[in-house]
């Protein structure tokens, strides 16, 4: 019988572990765990003394030589002490190994381990320390260009709105909302002072997700697998409109937000365009994820996108961003 096509696979941990084991001479008491399945899968790797994570990117998610670029960018962070999970070498010295997975050729990666743990809510002085360390990273970060793609409107809000219009259809209260709050955007990023906007290499998504927190090991940053070209400010965005998701309190949210701003101007100043465009940027960057939901529906949203999920994410919390910062 001939073998099936698949779009998606998910690759044996213990082949895994041994394929790894080989090739980073990590000596024979290794074990390999599937972590979990996304928008790439991860496996922790254990030996007698260290953890890791293995990251097998999604077929044709990224190319190697975007992937190449991430590690630089975390290379150079983790050479100049930004807390990150930072790539590791094999024995022979590469980064990046080619998988011949059941749809085609995956890549993947070895990364060191981000002690600690995910906390959804966590107290102000961690915010403000969240606020340092971004800072530290823009300051490295500043007028640095990578090989990979550039957050312009054209992705952030263009491309996004017509991933979601495969899933959300035209004429409902909530698709007539992202048209007329896209057209405003659009609009935003055609008058920005861009002279008074910061550029340069971008995470994209730091949130509590992707922040290990240690009582010894302090803030760990991972998962630069959205970094790209764009405005730093976007990062600044992104972290205060999760902010906002997860603290329901005003008066805590306002508190940790501004505690997490104090602790970045204590390292750089923010212009008054871009604390202006802050709350713009956040509205934005929730076209982009919606859209991304949508773009990887076949191998990964499918367990929970559907019309109703996208209504309720636009009210609750879209629509409601953009008019808590009295935008339109």
């Amino acid at each position: 019988m001939k073998t099936f096509p698949v779009i998606n696979s998910t690759l044996s941990a213990i082949h895994l572990g041994e394929f790894v084991r080989e090739q980073y001479n990590l000596g024979d008491n290794v074990t390999c765990s599937l972590l979990k399945t996304g928008i790439n899968d991860s496996y922790l790797v254990t030996t007698g003394t260290e953890k890791y994570v293995f990251r097998v990117y999604s077929l044709n998610w990224r190319t190697e030589k975007e992937i190449a670029e991430e590690i630089r960018l975390l290379n150079l962070l983790h050479s100049n002490n930004i807390p990150v999970s930072y790539p590791v070498p094999d024995a022979y010295g590469n980064y990046i190994h080619q998988l011949q997975a059941p749809e085609g050729k995956r890549f993947g990666v070895l990364f060191s381990f981000a002690r600690g743990e995910k906390l959804l809510n966590f107290p102000a002085e961690l915010h403000y320390k969240a606020g340092e360390i971004m800072a530290r990273m823009h300051q490295l970060t500043l007028g640095l260009k990578l090989e990979r793609v550039n957050y312009d409107a054209g992705v952030i809000l263009v491309n996004s709105l017509e991933h979601l219009k495969k899933f959300l259809p035209s004429g409902t209260a909530e698709m007539d909302f992202m048209l007329s709050t896209q057209r405003y955007l659009l609009s935003e990023f055609v008058n920005v002072k861009t002279t008074e906007l910061r550029e340069g290499a971008v995470h994209l998504d730091i949130w509590f997700d992707n922040l290990a927190i240690d009582k010894e090991a302090g803030i760990t940053l991972f998962d630069f697998d959205f970094c790209g070209n764009g405005w730093l400010c976007f990062d600044v965005a992104y972290y205060i409109l999760q902010v906002n998701s997860t603290e329901k309190e005003d008066t805590e949210c306002k508190l940790k937000t501004e505690a997490f701003l104090n602790g970045y101007e204590s390292v750089t100043k923010l212009s008054a365009e871009e604390k202006r465009m802050i709350p713009i940027l956040g509205v934005s960057l929730y076209f982009f994820y919606l859209g991304v939901q949508c773009q990887r529906f076949d191998n990964w949203s499918n367990t929970f996108l559907n019309e109703v999920y996208l209504t309720r994410f636009i009210n609750l919390l879209v629509k409601k961003y953009f008019e808590k910062n009295g935008l339109g």
